[in-house]
């Protein structure tokens, strides 16, 4: 067990590890990236990378407050499914999902599981499947990110 110093000094040097990894990365549209907190350009959707002790997440999170808005982006999420699996692989797509104080998203993830962020062998491993999800969720967006930006509007 870690104490609560230790468990922090250990997720921050992770995320750091993952940021050095990316830094020199370029998007997609030739920009910088600030991959660990990739912008979207929408106030409700959102990337999300988490790590414990037992699997690792790559998650897309569909959070408006108004739930006919999360209707209709959702639908144009299935209707680019086909594209968005071709570039990332095959994901999960859960519509409800309860996250804290009772809220819900719609989500598409995709998981890497037996991975633990505190083991060195399994840093690697973790590294990579954050960096290829990241960039192919990137070459996706930047092909596709005009529809949704407008479907906002």
């Amino acid at each position: 067990m870690f104490s609560k110093e230790e468990l922090r000094e250990r997720k921050t040097q992770f995320w750091e590890g993952l940021k050095k990894k990316m830094q020199n990365r370029k998007s997609a549209n030739g920009r910088r990236a600030n991959w660990i907190n990739y912008k979207t350009g929408l106030k409700f959707f959102f990337v999300r990378l988490d790590v414990n002790s037992k699997r690792a997440i790559f998650a897309l999170d569909l959070q408006p407050k108004d739930e006919g808005i999360k209707e209709i982006f959702w639908e144009q999420l299935q209707e680019l499914k086909v594209v968005l699996e071709a570039e990332m692989g095959a994901g999960i797509w859960d519509e409800d999902v309860e996250i804290k104080y009772g809220h819900s998203v719609s989500r598409i993830y995709w998981e890497l599981p037996d991975v633990n962020m505190f083991k060195e062998e399994d840093t690697d491993k973790i590294y990579a499947f954050f960096q290829e999800k990241l960039i192919a969720f990137d070459r996706f967006y930047t092909d596709y990110d005009e529809i949704l930006l407008t479907l906002a509007q």
